[in-house]
């Protein structure tokens, strides 16, 4: 991994964490109020409204990206996890391995496949039986 991309990934979950701890959401609370107390202070301004309007803006924008990344970081983690449960499942579909990275027809194809299975189980279950078995080898 380039050295840019690894100081950006840990600034960004340095930045996710310090964002999400609830001081931060209270300091932007009362950011806000005092914004407001101000408010006829300066006579509830055009000037008044583009200093929140900007910085909330602003701190959107950059938001957006670090968001992002811990999502997408977070997700790759659970997918990992998960191929790893099924390479380790004996019995278990080794072709369902890696499917976030299938084109749609064919991540279509097993969600069907897997949507059959369940009506199945469904039907079982309305005629007296159970929902669980050993799918085929």
């Amino acid at each position: 991994m380039p050295k840019s991309a690894n100081r950006y990934s840990r600034f960004a979950k340095a930045a996710a964490r310090f964002s999400g701890r609830p001081r931060v959401f209270a300091l932007a609370v009362a950011l806000i109020v005092v914004w407001l107390v101000t408010g006829p202070l300066f006579g509830f301004s055009d000037t008044w409204q583009l200093v929140i309007n900007t910085g909330t803006t602003i701190i959107t924008f950059l938001m957006v990206f670090l968001i992002q990344n811990t999502q997408n970081r977070d997700t790759e983690a659970i997918q990992v996890k998960l191929d790893e449960l099924i390479r380790a499942t004996q019995g278990a579909h080794t072709a369902l391995l890696d499917l976030e990275e299938l084109e749609e027809e064919e991540l279509d194809a097993f969600r069907q496949k897997y949507e059959d299975l369940a009506a199945q189980a469904r039907a079982r279950l309305k005629g007296g039986g159970t929902d669980t078995d050993i799918p085929e080898a």
